[in-house]
């Protein structure tokens, strides 16, 4: 029985690792403690988790608890910093999307992980959604012959979308922007279907809908004086998991979750257009848009023997309610139709078969569903080079970038 410290106590950490730790898996595994630079956080995740040691420091408890594997689930630029000291204490680490946010943290963590013989593990949970493995095992198949170009359109809507703008997702320095936090899911996917590492990057990319767009605005939700009048309006008290990790928290570390959408802060884009050229040859097209009146993707993929089609969308005219299609159309007109039937449990049920896989090793992994630190700095490597690309108007060779 492994033995698994958890550092971060926000609701990534809480829904995917810690509740399950004290349900799902708990014959499996052994939860032997929990940091986080919040104790409050920290705390109510304790009680709400078969009350599983929580400590102050991130040191005490390794020193503490020597656990097998380190679960980083923290502010996105702070992977680094406990993956690396992680490795360093000689655990293995698993850690939320993305593994870092830049090519330095990047490069730094590949260092260490070749230098400590430990392993790393990414949680790429996209890759076990139903639909998304069956594109993959088509894909494996031949379904479409070597493919060429990948088009992948994404929407978020004014309602996940716009929560990333309150909050420290909305500040570059901390997030990467949403082409690292969350477009590493999409990137990640995408290599992963095509077999392929990405070579070169272009971007473009502005912030149109979001930030300092508005006069009637303030600092934050529960004390503006617009909050009858804007529909961007979050109530952080009304929700029970808000109110008492973040609102009854801020007095420990300052943070503030619900802040103006339309905050100066702000200085990440919501409107995006990358383009990566693939070792393979292969071209991928990608756009995303943050503030769309419906949330979901349509992904379209060329072959040297057909097209196939994909689209999934959560919510707005063409939700999908019950099943995913996978449509493939062949040269000599066929055209085939695969449906996906949704389950139960987050991100369609693939949360649960990634923790069995990750955390169990029981479950076999024919379309290497697993993902370790190579795929994470090839999705991460994207989304910073296009960062980079925007910035300076130029073209990014991914090589560039790593240090090796």
């Amino acid at each position: 029985m492994k033995k698994i410290a958890l550092v971060g106590a926000g609701g990534r950490a809480l829904y995917m690792f810690a509740q399950p730790f004290a349900s799902e898996l708990q014959e499996k595994i052994e939860f032997c403690g929990v940091f986080d630079i919040n104790p409050v956080r920290a705390k109510h995740l304790s009680e709400e988790c078969g009350n599983v040691p929580v400590f102050s420091d991130f040191d005490q408890m390794i020193q503490t608890t020597q656990p097998d594997i380190v679960v980083v689930a923290t502010t996105d630029d702070t992977h680094h910093t406990y993956i690396i000291a992680a490795m360093e204490a000689g655990c293995d680490v698993i850690s939320e999307k993305p593994m870092t946010i830049d090519s330095d943290k990047c490069n730094a963590i590949l260092e260490t992980e070749k230098r400590t013989g430990r392993s790393l593990k990414v949680t790429f949970n996209m890759r076990f959604m139903p639909f998304v493995a069956r594109v993959k095992e088509l894909l494996m198949q031949g379904a479409i012959g070597d493919i060429h170009h990948v088009s992948l359109d994404w929407c978020l809507d004014r309602s996940h979308g716009a929560d990333y703008f309150r909050r420290w997702h909305a500040e570059l320095e901390h997030s990467g922007g949403l082409l690292v936090h969350k477009s590493t899911h999409h990137f990640d996917v995408m290599n992963w279907w095509l077999d392929s590492h990405p070579e070169q990057v272009h971007a473009f990319g502005s912030r149109r809908f979001y930030g300092p767009t508005r006069e009637e605005r303030g600092e934050r939700c529960s004390t503006c004086n617009y909050t009858e009048s804007c529909e961007f309006y979050f109530d952080v008290s009304k929700d029970n998991f808000t109110n008492r990790y973040y609102l009854q928290a801020e007095q420990e570390d300052g943070y503030i979750r619900d802040q103006c959408v339309f905050g100066e802060r702000i200085n990440i884009y919501d409107n995006m257009s990358v383009n990566v050229q693939y070792n393979s040859g292969a071209l991928l097209t990608y756009s995303l848009v943050a503030y769309s009146p419906f949330e979901g993707f349509k992904a379209t993929l060329h072959g040297t023997d057909g097209r196939l089609e994909v689209s999934h969308y959560y919510n707005g005219p063409y939700a999908n309610t019950t099943s995913t299609s996978i449509n493939v159309y062949k040269p000599n007109g066929e055209s085939l139709q695969y449906s996906i039937p949704e389950r139960a449990g987050g991100h369609g049920g693939g949360d649960e078969l990634l923790r069995r896989m990750v955390f169990v090793g029981d479950v076999a992994d024919p379309l290497g569903q697993q993902a370790g630190s190579f795929s994470g700095a090839m999705s991460l490597l994207i989304g910073a080079a296009a960062n980079i690309s925007i910035a300076e108007q130029k073209a990014v060779v991914i090589a560039d970038l790593l240090a090796n």
